[in-house]
């Protein structure tokens, strides 16, 4: 599209050199491929937890690293080959994610949206990142802008009410999730909203709008990789007893973030804090943190503190 006052052939070369800056920037984070974040007298935390606990880059090892490392090389390839392809960023950006490199990731996302000022996706993955670091504010600013871009996107919707529910605003949170309600296209993204927007009921008190959202879930859904969420569902249902759950949670730092934090979500509604933040000290204290739950785990414990 030729900007008003400009000839064809400046706007091509304003937008060569636009991608051209994008790309330099981009791959200028690539070396070393897993190269921390340096600072002198040793590695920079990748993050700081609310709670004040410096966070550090350690998201595989062995073989699963060395496909981490790969998958980055090539998403760069694929970068350096089309750089005018917002697709191309995003890959890249999710690659650097990968292995925990989330600053990196932003500082992509970022380049990206000033050659692709109206992107909705660029905004959608460095808001997601902004939740990662613990920065949201920034994250809600990005993701509300991704809305308005693309309204009908779950993705989108997933994440802003995310966001809105980690500041503790708890009524934007739930706009949000019945947003993304109405954009889920099939069972696991129902399924992954409905246990947001439980929670989300749950916190403000409406137990009867809650259990309206609860019956939307059945037996015999199709949960794909959201089976957690489902099983949590199914909890809040009385379908299912809390010590199945219990073992879940116990058998990974990924599954104590996500069911812990749903049952300890669940105690809170139901008028038994100690158990609940029992959970939140637990799970806050995982290395796994960049999962949603330890997220959430520690914005508790911040505004308990507080």
């Amino acid at each position: 599209m030729t900007r008003p006052g400009f000839p064809d052939a400046e706007n091509r070369r304003a937008a060569r050199v636009t991608i051209v800056l994008v790309l330099t920037g981009a791959l200028a984070v690539l070396s070393p491929v897993t190269g921390a974040r340096q600072a002198q007298g040793g590695p920079e935390p990748e993050a700081v937890s609310l709670l004040g606990k410096p966070l550090y880059r350690t998201p595989a090892s062995g073989e699963a690293l060395a496909k981490l490392e790969t998958a980055l090389r090539d998403a760069a390839r694929k970068l350096e080959g089309d750089p005018a392809d917002p697709g191309n960023i995003i890959l890249y950006g999710r690659a650097l994610s990968g292995l925990w490199r989330y600053h990196d990731a932003i500082d992509v996302y970022t380049r990206g949206i000033t050659a692709h000022p109206d992107h909705a996706m660029l905004y959608r993955h460095r808001g997601h990142r902004y939740i990662s670091v613990r920065a949201f504010d920034k994250a809600v600013a990005d993701l509300s802008r991704a809305a308005e871009l693309e309204g009908h996107d779950f993705d989108i919707w997933y994440h802003l009410g995310l966001a809105r529910y980690l500041q503790g605003e708890f009524a934007l949170a739930e706009s949000a999730y019945r947003s993304c309600l109405a954009a889920a296209k099939d069972e696991g993204s129902v399924i992954a909203v409905s246990n947001w927007l439980t929670i989300t009921l749950m916190r403000q008190g409406k137990k009867a709008e809650a259990a309206k959202v609860l019956e939307g879930i059945r037996e015999g859904m199709e949960p794909g990789e959201n089976g957690a969420y489902y099983d949590l569902l199914r909890f809040y249902k009385g379908s299912i007893k809390e010590a199945e759950l219990e073992a879940a949670a116990a058998s990974s730092d990924l599954d104590l973030a996500t069911t812990g934090y749903g049952l300890a979500c669940w105690h809170l509604s139901s008028g038994d804090p100690d158990k609940a933040f029992a959970y939140f000290e637990k799970i806050a204290a995982i290395p796994y943190w960049p999962a949603f739950g330890a997220i959430a785990a520690e914005a508790e414990l911040y505004r308990a503190r507080r």
